[in-house]
């Protein structure tokens, strides 16, 4: 048991088991048979739960798959809000960035295991998933927008801002998410995915002085 397990009371263990185990059957018959030729009965079947019950804990089926985003939603955000002292947000953000390529983070789109693979496969071939994949996108743009506040204030300008950062963040993951389902593997396209992100934080620096 973790030490955030053992804090928490039966109930809410109970709550995040049953949360993973839907979760984890949606996203093997999603693999195993397409997102569009799953029904959430189905789902609701493979995880022994009811439908109202899986629906309290994810109301929409496109939910069982982008939950997974979640915990990234506010993280660039948190990034700014939580950089050290003397640390602008450009270059926390950059930091940031280079150390989730050398982890492969899967969320750089610098990964080929073939689960994240088959999940990324899944998640850019239907329509209903992508369509779900811009709100996450918006709601992480309005989050960085408020944590921008302090230096830039709370007006058009913050928000240009987070939408350059979150856009450019965006279009470096689809690059490596592109080259590797091209058949590259991650280590091969590291160095050249550093160098795309220097270019883009060089970029984002001259466009956003205020903050670089």
């Amino acid at each position: 048991m973790s030490a955030d397990e053992g804090g928490m009371g039966l109930r809410e263990r109970k709550k995040r088991l049953t949360y993973s185990a839907i979760s984890d059957a949606a996203i093997g018959l999603f693999l195993e048979r397409g997102f569009d030729r799953v029904s959430v009965a189905e789902v609701a079947a493979a995880a022994d739960v009811s439908k109202p019950t899986l629906f309290r804990y994810f109301p929409a089926k496109e939910d069982l798959v982008l939950h997974r985003f979640a915990d990234h939603e506010d993280e660039a955000a948190r990034v700014v809000a939580g950089r050290p002292a003397g640390v602008s947000p450009l270059d926390a953000l950059h930091r940031r960035l280079l150390d989730g390529l050398e982890r492969r983070d899967p969320i750089t789109g610098l990964n080929d295991d073939v689960n994240v693979l088959a999940f990324q496969r899944m998640l850019y071939g239907t329509p209903s998933l992508v369509a779900g994949m811009h709100g996450y996108q918006r709601r992480s743009e309005e989050a960085l927008a408020r944590a921008l506040g302090g230096t830039l204030g709370d007006g058009v300008g913050a928000r240009l801002a987070a939408g350059q950062i979150v856009a450019v963040q965006r279009i470096l993951a689809e690059e490596n998410v592109r080259r590797i389902a091209a058949g590259e593997s991650a280590d091969q396209v590291l160095p050249e995915a550093v160098d795309a992100a220097e270019l883009a934080f060089a970029q984002l620096r001259r466009g956003l002085g205020q903050i670089s």
